[in-house]
């Protein structure tokens, strides 16, 4: 099954460079849920060249983590702070890709920790770059006064 998800964020005076659609240097994001996954498209280009012809490797991090912080608020149904998160670049991404996928996975959550899976791959399954990004959730209490999320759920989907 798949559904777009609204960024309940998005107010005039939210700029996160990931997803605020207000940021005008920032990546826009825009995700959808896919069965297990929570995914994005992005599409490369110059302006985040870091090696000449491949995207940064900064980049590619805060795609992955941003993706893993949409995962844990769908998924795991809070919100949270990154604790720590492992990379593995297997492979530079051209700037001249046309498009790429960026998506996670829950694959444990132990107490108020979520470790989540994500990765970067091209149409065709190639993957560029992996991570497992482990969050600290909060309650959902502590989610809803303290970080924003909304009291309900069904408010991150589309009609």
């Amino acid at each position: 099954m798949e559904r777009k998800i609204k960024n309940v964020y998005a107010q005039s005076e939210y700029y996160c460079f990931g997803c605020s659609p207000h940021n005008p240097i920032g990546l826009h994001l825009e995700f959808i849920e896919n069965d297990d996954y929570i995914q994005t498209l992005w599409f490369p280009s110059l302006y985040y060249e870091g090696y000449p012809g491949n995207v940064h490797g900064g980049i590619l991090a805060t795609l992955l983590d941003e993706t893993a912080a949409w995962t844990m608020y769908i998924k795991a149904r809070c919100a949270g702070v990154t604790s720590r998160m492992n990379l593995r670049y297997r492979k530079g991404l051209p700037t001249r890709l046309s498009e790429v996928i960026i998506r996670g996975k829950v694959k444990e959550m132990n107490r108020n920790l979520c470790y989540i899976t994500t990765e970067v791959i091209d149409k065709e399954g190639v993957v560029y770059v992996e991570a497992e990004v482990v969050y600290f959730t909060f309650s959902h209490e502590k989610s809803v006064n303290e970080a924003f999320y909304p009291a309900d759920y069904n408010s991150f989907f589309e009609e």
